[in-house]
């Protein structure tokens, strides 16, 4: 699909969703068809970052397991990892040894017999941090929007994350996949 078509298939969609009557099983449709929408957007972001990552061989996850391991700095430790990341603790524990393994993170224990680790980032990593907090692919696809939509959008779905994260604390007690 060109370029040109691709634009006009998503402007189709976007007025047939704008004229969709309020009734409630519409309303129901609506928010499928959001939910499919926003599924769908992460999925092909998130292949797209994972393809421009390849060649510094880290996964999207790995990635974004040291960016919240730098954001918690001393605090950074497989529970608070996991929790920030929405994963179980086994998933992390196992993401940290690689990590490791790799030369990207240093796991320490408290104290010598403490079961307790914390992490701290390499050299390595924080080059390779700073190397890939540029993506020139994900700037071209947001560039279909200014500034003024990208706050907006980021607003949206702030507020999404913020009910969503309200809703599992309430509702889920198990919320790792």
């Amino acid at each position: 699909m060109c370029y040109n078509s691709y634009e006009r298939y998503i402007s189709n969609i976007t007025l047939r969703f704008l004229k969709e009557d309020s009734t409630e099983e519409n309303s129901y449709n609506a928010d499928l068809k959001v939910w499919k929408a926003i599924g769908d957007l992460h999925h092909k972001m998130f292949w797209l970052r994972q393809k421009e990552l390849s060649k510094y061989t880290i996964t999207a996850s790995q990635l974004h397991v040291l960016e919240v391991i730098e954001s918690l700095g001393s605090k950074a430790t497989i529970s608070t990892v996991a929790k920030a990341v929405n994963r179980k603790i086994d998933v992390i524990s196992r993401q940290t040894m690689i990590l490791e393994k790799d030369g990207l993170i240093k796991r320490t224990k408290e104290k010598p017999k403490s079961r307790l680790l914390t992490f701290k980032l390499t050299e390595k990593s924080l080059e390779l941090l700073k190397i890939a907090m540029h993506s020139d692919a994900m700037r071209e696809v947001l560039a279909v929007l200014n500034m003024s939509e990208r706050r907006r959008l980021e607003l949206f779905l702030n507020r999404l994350s913020i009910k969503l994260n309200e809703y599992t604390y309430n509702q889920i007690d198990d919320w790792s996949p």
